[in-house]
């Protein structure tokens, strides 16, 4: 049986007549929005629901984990677990025909609905080893994008990925490729405080699942033992950053990323997460000890032919007009070379003012210290291009940064100079490349290379504004750039502080420009409201505590109280909040005073027993305190007290209970710090209430 809906055909032979797994009422609102809304108005529509869920399956970024494959127009593909179809309309565009496969109805309504315009697409809706037997044998691409991990759901048995990897081998057609996206098991956002995506606990990937279930992610070598089970040859490895969901770049094995790239790590959307460590510090160490490949969030696993891509950058979080993707690659003559596209058809001019940029920047620099980058103009499939040389050499950040580790100062200030004199270079002339910041120009010894000058505007442009950004871009972008000696370098670029105000406005300006009515991937996780929870300010705070709540005894024998007299019992909380202690004294004790802390706090009295009598806390010949009293309701003898003050107490006569030649006082006390000015009105909100029921107030 088919249904058709627009230009969608859907399948449902294998239906089994109801859905095995929903997400609930979001799925319907999905579904509403895609049935009213057209695709541009997503982004509006992400930002005004504020929900994981929509986010997760209508954003257009999800599609650049398949946006760079080479898929032509003569392709087959099929996507198993097409979902939604948040990767469905990417492959749509550029395949001949997609085969979708999923479980769910509702799910692939919406997959219909949000595509309805694709003839190319029919969606399979059905268990996929009912679907399996009758799809053909010569599928050119077969896409699982987070679909792997759930191998043991959709197969089961003993070896669930790998017999889910032989039956897809069988529907392949000859020099096909199999694409698998997959969280890394060891990724370092797990290890740095992210939970698991699937389970949504903390470390249990690392743990090794202890607590079982039938979601499962590998580590590259797991992968490729999997793969080899199945008798895989041809196979290559790409890593996703931030990870495979939203995906702005992506590396390989003949590209990895360099020091100081991977610095887009707060991406927790969904949850929220510890920071136990900086990311982009360890992901630095990672890259120089070769291990980038262990610790990559995600990886796309392609077997058959590799890709000719060796780099992938997306500059899609931007308003159309800008939206671009950067591709490192080989030409015909085996030579590394840079691509930049158009995503849309708005930023077509944009690639073609690249190649104007180039020829005006070239014009500027030329007989100068600072080279510009090669551009030539290119087309592919009607869509211009802009292409570069692929030049050798080193970030002039990543030098200014090994400057600061080795606290060479004046060598980061010889760094600067130069740049000001090779940046500043025909100031005069009105064209001027705006994003002129240390990551866009390489250094290979005397060699200075200009690489992105994407910005480049028809205006003169002081050099000291230019240099100002670079500045400021480069301490935003790393906490431990700002040991600079920031009022040295606005000196040296005699900068007041109005210019520097009015420079900082020009930079919300310019960013505003870019991402238009957009809001930006960080922007949109502060509305979803995932927190991020940092341990080591936990540790902190405890031990400012811990020290503010200390216990400290002192013993009156005749003499009044006095410090060199008192001592701090050790071992007094049992948990959290739960103080239980004994305090010994002999019989010369006339006065025995208890301070639950050096902070103002509440205590809430579970016993207070001297030699196994109560104290009676109500008599105040017994029992006196510098807090207030609660009254309870379970009874006089366990009340709680406020104490609005940083030295509180509460002061027990022992010469008139049940004294002896050695005493015991047992307490039991649940001890909590407030901030004083709260003590303080909670005092006054019990002394009024007295009052009302004195005076009959309401």
């Amino acid at each position: 049986m088919t249904e058709t809906i627009g230009k969608v055909t859907l399948n449902l032979d294998k239906y089994p007549g109801e859905d095995y797994y929903c997400d609930g009422s979001v799925e319907d609102e999905i579904l509403e929005i895609v049935k009213k809304y057209s695709t541009v108005e997503y982004d509006r529509i992400i930002a005004e629901r504020k929900s994981w869920p929509i986010l997760y399956h209508l954003s257009a970024l999800r599609e650049n984990i398949v946006d760079f494959l080479p898929i032509k127009k003569t392709d087959k593909v099929l996507e198993v677990g097409s979902g939604c179809g948040a990767i469905t309309g990417a492959l749509s565009r550029k395949a001949g025909s997609v085969t979708c496969v999923d479980l769910s109805k509702k799910r692939s309504l919406i997959n219909a609905y949000r595509h309805s315009e694709s003839e190319n697409v029919t969606i399979h809706i059905g268990n996929f080893t009912d679907v399996e037997p009758d799809l053909p044998a010569d599928y050119d691409y077969i896409c699982l994008i987070g679909v792997f991990e759930y191998g043991q759901a959709y197969i089961g048995g003993s070896t669930p990925y790998e017999d889910f990897l032989k039956i897809l081998q069988k529907h392949l057609a000859p020099g096909g490729r199999i694409v698998i996206a997959i969280e890394n098991k060891y990724g370092l956002k797990y290890f740095a405080g992210c939970k698991e995506d699937h389970l949504g606990d903390w470390f249990s990937g690392i743990e090794n699942y202890p607590n079982g279930g039938v979601v499962r992610t590998f580590s590259r070598k797991k992968l490729e033992k999997i793969f080899d089970a199945c008798g895989v040859g041809e196979r290559s490895f790409y890593y996703p950053y931030p990870d495979y969901k939203f995906m702005t770049t992506v590396y390989s094995d003949a590209y990895l990323p360099g020091r100081g790239e991977l610095s887009n790590n707060l991406r927790n959307f969904d949850r929220d997460r510890m920071l136990l460590f900086d990311e982009k510090s360890a992901f630095d160490g990672i890259v120089e000890e070769g291990l980038f490949s262990v610790f990559s969030n995600s990886y796309l696993a392609v077997i058959g032919k590799p890709l000719d891509l060796k780099y992938v950058r997306y500059s899609n979080d931007r308003a159309e007009s800008f939206r671009i993707r950067t591709e490192i690659l080989r030409d015909d003559r085996g030579n590394r070379i840079v691509r930049k596209y158009p995503l849309t058809k708005e930023a077509e001019a944009h690639v073609r003012h690249m190649m104007e940029a180039y020829e005006k920047l070239k014009g500027r620099y030329a007989g100068s210290r600072l080279d510009v980058n090669v551009c030539h103009p290119g087309e592919e499939d009607g869509i211009p291009y802009a292409e570069f040389e692929f030049v050798s050499g080193r970030p002039l950040s990543e030098l200014m940064d090994e400057c600061l580790d080795r606290q060479d100062i004046e060598g980061f200030h010889s760094l600067f100079a130069e740049y000001l004199e090779r940046v500043g270079f025909g100031e005069e002339v009105p064209v001027a490349d705006f994003d002129l910041i240390f990551a866009n120009i390489l250094v290979d010894g005397d060699h200075w290379t200009l690489i992105d000058y994407e910005w480049t505007f028809d205006c003169v442009i002081d050099t000291k504004a230019l240099a100002f950004r670079a500045i400021y871009c480069y301490v935003l972008e790393n906490e431990r750039r700002n040991a600079l000696e920031l009022d040295r370098i606005l000196d040296r670029l005699d900068i007041t502080e109005n210019e520097a105000r009015q420079y900082r406005e020009q930079e919300r300006e310019f960013q505003k420009y870019v991402t238009g009515q957009k809001l930006s991937m960080g922007e949109i996780r502060n509305l979803l409201g995932g927190e991020i929870y940092k341990p080591t300010e936990w540790i902190g705070r405890f031990r400012q505590s811990e020290g503010e709540l200390r216990v400290q005894i002192y013993e009156d024998k005749g003499q009044g109280f006095s410090e060199e007299n008192s001592y701090f019992p050790e071992n007094v909380y049992v948990a959290e909040k739960e103080a239980e202690f004994t305090v010994k004294f002999d019989g010369n004790v006339h006065y025995l005073r208890l301070d639950p802390a050096m902070c103002s706090c509440i205590c809430k009295i579970r016993e207070l027993s001297m030699n196994g009598q109560p104290v009676p806390l109500q008599d105040k010949k017994v029992f006196t305190t510098n807090g207030k009293i609660l009254k309870s309701e379970e009874g006089a003898d366990h009340p709680s007290v406020i104490f609005a003050t940083e030295d509180p107490n509460m002061t027990i006569r022992a010469d008139v209970l049940n004294r002896q030649a050695e005493n015991t006082l047992s307490v039991k006390m649940e001890i909590v710090q407030i901030p004083q000015a709260m003590a303080k009105d909670m005092m006054g909100v019990e002394k009024k209430g007295a009052a009302a029921w004195v005076f009959g107030q309401r």
